[in-house]
């Protein structure tokens, strides 16, 4: 299980740098950015983070009233109780759950925002499935804010193959052209921006949709409303 790769000592480490990031400006970017999509609602919010790790962004939410944070590591979580700016955390109530984000479920309509930051298109698969259950999650005018990796990114590997895939993809039409597509974003473990509307397609109206550079990946950063 991937779970057990994030051990005690993985944790730790994770949450020891979680402490230097303050001088990395793509992580303050993303802090901004989850903070100003809090701000897009005219209440305070219930919301949960899925993927959490070690509570990383939890300190860059506003105006909550009860956090809900969601992985798959029991070692994270352990150390998501004592997050970095634990005390710039505004939530009345954090919850952390132990549990596999491809099949924990929640009550419908429990959250006002559902975000995940490095998890999505990167360490579980973006797909559809994933899409209708976050979407049963969101009280009506709910939100789903999100970062993918894109394929484009430099650290993915261009294999020939994949070089002309990507060359091709264009001029490919129907259902041959989405079978290519797909391929390319490996079921999901990759999100270009054509992947993510082709996911969030009749469930979730696209806000913004954005490419993004951060230290690590080029990404792909999404803020959608349940349709």
């Amino acid at each position: 299980m991937m779970s057990a790769l994030y051990d005690e000592q993985y944790a730790r480490r994770y949450r020891d740098r979680d402490d230097e990031l303050d001088a990395v400006g793509s992580y303050q970017e993303l802090v901004r950015w989850i903070g100003g999509v809090c701000d897009r609602f005219a209440h305070p919010i219930d919301v949960l983070d899925l993927g959490c790790g070690t509570g990383r962004y939890f300190w860059g939410l506003r105006r909550v009233n009860m956090l809900t944070g969601l992985d798959a590591s029991a070692p994270m979580l352990a150390e998501a109780k004592t997050p970095t700016h634990g005390d710039r955390i505004a939530a009345g109530r954090i919850d952390l759950i132990n549990g596999d984000l491809s099949s924990h479920q929640f009550s419908r309509g429990s959250f006002d925002l559902v975000y995940s930051i490095g998890v999505l298109a990167e360490h579980v698969p973006l797909n559809r499935s994933l899409v209708e259950r976050i979407a049963a999650w969101l009280k009506p005018g709910g939100r789903f804010a999100f970062t993918t990796v894109d394929p484009q990114s430099p650290d993915v590997p261009k294999t020939a193959a994949r070089r002309i895939a990507s060359a091709v993809l264009p001029a490919v039409p129907g259902d041959a052209g989405r079978r290519l597509h797909e391929r390319l974003m490996a079921g999901g473990m990759y999100g270009d921006q054509r992947w993510i509307r082709q996911q969030l397609e009749g469930l979730f109206t696209i806000e913004s949709l954005e490419q993004y550079q951060s230290d690590v990946h080029l990404h792909g950063r999404c803020v959608a409303v349940k349709a």
